[in-house]
C-alpha cells in the first residue's frame, strides 16, 4: 500500500492515488452496450421492461402497415416466453449492404445500433422506430431470435443469440407470401427466471395498435395453457376496427352516460407531406376521463407537444364560441375546465418526430404543437357551430367548472385568513348569547324594519337575527363571480360559518335551525324561493341535515271585542270568521303590510315563540336514486335558472290548475 501514498511538500498529510492508464479504457462493441445497460434502451431489466421488446418488434410491423405495404400482422405468444410477430410487408432487405459488402442488410440491421431504413425518409414517410435501435435491442436482449424474410417468393432465415449471429443467412424453399417474421425469447440472464410475458398485457398492447390504424388486421393468438387464471383474454381473435379511435372510445365507455352524446372526432392532414392527426373525444357524466396519446402508433405515456396542441385547440375553440354567443363567464374558462374529465384519444403520424429518450414516452417535436392545434381548432369550431344544442351544454359545463374553481380558491384564501384572525360576524347580525349551536336559531328576515321588530321579539339566549336587504341574488341564473361579490349572500355564508358546496362542514354550523322569515305575501314568497334556491344550490347538506325551516307569519289579525285570532291567508280568514267569532258584532280585519309593521309582541306570539308558532321544515324529494336527484336539479333549473322560456313553458302547462287570479 505504500506506493499508493506520497507526502506533500507543505506537510505530512498523505493523498491517495489510483492507477489509471489506457488499459482501463473499455470499448464496448456491437450490441454489448445494450446488454450492459438495458435500462437506457427499454427502461429497465424487469418484467415490465421485458414487455417493451414486443412493443419494439410490433412497431416495425406497424410501420409497414402505416406506410401502406402491409395489411395483416400476426402476434403469437407461446409457452416458455416465446413470441412470434409476422407481417405481410416488404420484408427486411437480404442483399449485401453497400458499406459492409460481406454482410447482408438483414444482419447489419439485427446486429448494429442505429441502422435501418427510417433515417432518410425515403422508405418510410412516418414510423415509430426512428432511432434504428429497436429490433437490434430485441436481438441483443434475447437468448434466441430467428428472423424469416419472404421476398420475391423466396424464404430466407437467420438465427441469432444475445445479439450475435448463430448462423449465416440461409436461403430456403419457395413461398407464396411476403413479409418478415420475428421469433424471439427474452434472455433470462437479463430479466431473470421469474419474468414472464402476461397475455393480458400483450393483448391490450396489440389491441391498441389495431385501434390506432384502422387499415390493418391484427391476428392475435396465444397458447391456451397461458390463460389458466385469465378468463377475459381470448385465445385467438382478429382485431380490425374500421372507425379506429372512435371504436376504442365506444368500447371503453360501454354504457356510461355522457354529458353530450356525439363524439368530437376526425382525421386531418397536418400540412403538405408532414403527416396527419386523428382524434376522438367525449365527455362522460362521471368525469372519470383520460388522455391517451400516440405518435406513429407509439404510446407517448408522458404526453408531449401533440397533447399541448390539442389542449390549446380545445381551449381556444370553446372560448371563441363563448365570445361569439356572449356567454357570461366564458372569459374565465381555463383548459382544465374544457378537457378535465374528458376521454381523449389522440394519434399523430409525423415525419422525423423527436422523442425524449429511447423509450419514446414523450414527444418533443416543437412543430407538432402548432400543427395539431391548427387542424383540430378548425374542426372544433365547425363542430361547435354545427351542433348548437350540445355546444351550449359543453360551454355551460365549462363555465360552471370555472366558477367552481374560482370559488374553491376564494374559500381556500378565506380559510387561510380565518386561521390567523378571530371569528368575524356580519355587522347586521344580532347574535344570540349561547355559544353552543344546540337549541339555537337563526332568523333570516327581509329588511332592517323587519329585523328591528324581530330583534325585540326574539329570545336573546337562543335566537339570532340576520336582516337581508330585499330580494337576494338568484344564484341559479347568476355567475359564481356575481355570487362571490354579493354582500348579502357573503354575510349569510359568514354567519352560518359552515362553508358551502364541497367545503360544507356540519360541525362548524353555528345554529341548529335556520329559519327563513319573510312577509306573508307574494313578494315574501319570492324572497323565500330565492333563499331556498341558494340553500339548495350551495348548502344542500344543510337541508339534508334537517336544519332549514320556513316561518309562518300571519297575513291578517281578526278581533271582536276581547277575541283575537290570526289568519295565514284569505281562506283561513274566512274559515276563522265562521268558526271563531259570533254574529252579534262586527269582526275587525287588519292586514299586516309586513313583518316590520307587526308589533314585536304580536310577532313573538305568532311567529317566533317556539311554544305557539308553526314552522314548515324544508325537505328534499327522495333523492336516493341518481335519476330522482337529477329530476330535482332539473326542476330548480327550470323554475329559477337562466332560461325564462322554461318558466313560461312551466306556467303554460299548469295554467289549468290556477284559480282566483286577478288578471
Amino acid at each position: 500500500m505504500a506506493d499508493l501514498f506520497h507526502k506533500t511538500k507543505r506537510g505530512n498529510s498523505k493523498v491517495k492515488h489510483g492507477v489509471y492508464t489506457a488499459q482501463d479504457i473499455e470499448v464496448l462493441e456491437g450490441l454489448e452496450p445494450v446488454r450492459r445497460r438495458p435500462g437506457m434502451y427499454i427502461g429497465g431489466s424487469d418484467e415490465a421492461a421485458m414487455h417493451h421488446l414486443i412493443s419494439e418488434a410490433l412497431d416495425n410491423a406497424m410501420d409497414e402497415a402505416v406506410s401502406g405495404h402491409a395489411t395483416t400482422i400476426e402476434v403469437y405468444l407461446s409457452i416458455n416466453n416465446k413470441v412470434m410477430i409476422r407481417d405481410n410487408g416488404r420484408g427486411i432487405p437480404i442483399d449485401p449492404h453497400p458499406k459492409f459488402p460481406k454482410l447482408s442488410a438483414l444482419e447489419v440491421i439485427m446486429t448494429t445500433l442505429h441502422s435501418g431504413g427510417k433515417f432518410s425518409g425515403k422508405v418510410y414517410q412516418t414510423s415509430g422506430g426512428l432511432h434504428g435501435v429497436g429490433i437490434s435491442v430485441v436481438n441483443a436482449l434475447s437468448s434466441s431470435l430467428v428472423v424469416e424474410v419472404a421476398r420475391d417468393r423466396k424464404l430466407w432465415t437467420q438465427k441469432f443469440s444475445r445479439g450475435k449471429p448463430k448462423s449465416k443467412l440461409i436461403k430456403g424453399p419457395k413461398v407464396n407470401r411476403r413479409g418478415t417474421t420475428i421469433r424471439f425469447t427474452p434472455d433470462t440472464q437479463i430479466f431473470g427466471n421469474e419474468a414472464h410475458f402476461k397475455p393480458a398485457n400483450v393483448y391490450r398492447m396489440v389491441r391498441s395498435k389495431a385501434y390506432l390504424f384502422e387499415g390493418v388486421k391484427v391476428r392475435w393468438s396465444c397458447d391456451k395453457s397461458l390463460l389458466k387464471d385469465d378468463k377475459k383474454t381470448p385465445v385467438k381473435e382478429e382485431l380490425h376496427f374500421e372507425n379506429g379511435l372512435r371504436d376504442y372510445l365506444t368500447h371503453v365507455l360501454d354504457n356510461r352516460p355522457r354529458l353530450i352524446e356525439p363524439f368530437f372526432s376526425g382525421t386531418a392532414d397536418l400540412a403538405e407531406d408532414v403527416g396527419r392527426a386523428e382524434w376522438a373525444l367525449c365527455w362522460p357524466d362521471d368525469e372519470q376521463g383520460f388522455l391517451n396519446s400516440y405518435c406513429n402508433t407509439v404510446p407517448t405515456l408522458e404526453g408531449g407537444t401533440h397533447e399541448q396542441g390539442l389542449r390549446t385547440a380545445l381551449l381556444r375553440g370553446i372560448k371563441a364560441y363563448g365570445q361569439m354567443t356572449n356567454a357570461k363567464g366564458s372569459g374565465g374558462i381555463t383548459g382544465e375546465d374544457v378537457w378535465g374529465g374528458a376521454c381523449i384519444m389522440l394519434s399523430v403520424f409525423i415525419k422525423d418526430p423527436q422523442f425524449q429518450g429511447q423509450t419514446k414516452e414523450k414527444l418533443v417535436s416543437v412543430q407538432a404543437a402548432k400543427l395539431v392545434e391548427t387542424v383540430i381548432k378548425d374542426h372544433f369550431d365547425h363542430w361547435l357551430s354545427g351542433d348548437v344544442a350540445n355546444a351550449k351544454i359543453l360551454l355551460e359545463t365549462a363555465v360552471a367548472r370555472a366558477g367552481e374553481r374560482a370559488r374553491k380558491k376564494q374559500d381556500q384564501d378565506l380559510s387561510r385568513k380565518s386561521a390567523t384572525k378571530k371569528l368575524r360576524l356580519p355587522g347586521k347580525l344580532t347574535d344570540c348569547t349561547k355559544t353552543s349551536p344546540i337549541g339555537t336559531e337563526l332568523f333570516i328576515v327581509e329588511g332592517d324594519s323587519a329585523g328591528g321588530s324581530a330583534k325585540q321579539a326574539r329570545h336573546r339566549e337562543t335566537q339570532a337575527i340576520l336582516p337581508l336587504r330585499g330580494k337576494i341574488l338568484n344564484v341559479a341564473s347568476a355567475t359564481d363571480d356575481k355570487m362571490r361579490s354579493n354582500q348579502e349572500l357573503q354575510d349569510l355564508i359568514e354567519a352560518l360559518g359552515c362553508g358551502i358546496r364541497d367545503r360544507y362542514n356540519e360541525s362548524k354550523l353555528r345554529y341548529e335551525k335556520i329559519i327563513i322569515m319573510t312577509d306573508a305575501d307574494v313578494d315574501g314568497a319570492h324572497i323565500a324561493s330565492l333563499l331556498m334556491t341558494f340553500f339548495y344550490r350551495e348548502l344542500r347538506p344543510l337541508i339534508e341535515g334537517g336544519h332549514l325551516y320556513l316561518a309562518q307569519p300571519p297575513l291578517y289579525r281578526l278581533t271582536q271585542r276581547s277575541n283575537t285570532a290570526y289568519a295565514m291567508n284569505d281562506d283561513h280568514k274566512d274559515e276563522l270568521i265562521k268558526s271563531k267569532f259570533d254574529s252579534r258584532g262586527k269582526v275587525d280585519v287588519g292586514r299586516f303590510k309586513g313583518l316590520g309593521e307587526m308589533p314585536p309582541s304580536q310577532l313573538k306570539e305568532t311567529t317566533m315563540d317556539p311554544a305557539q308558532r308553526t314552522l314548515l321544515k324544508v325537505v328534499l324529494a327522495d333523492t336516493s336514486s341518481k335519476r330522482k336527484s337529477r329530476s330535482t336539479d332539473n326542476l330548480v333549473e327550470q323554475l329559477m335558472g337562466r332560461k325564462p322560456e322554461e318558466r313560461y313553458k312551466f306556467i303554460q302547462e299548469r295554467a289549468q290548475f290556477a284559480s282566483g287570479l286577478d288578471i
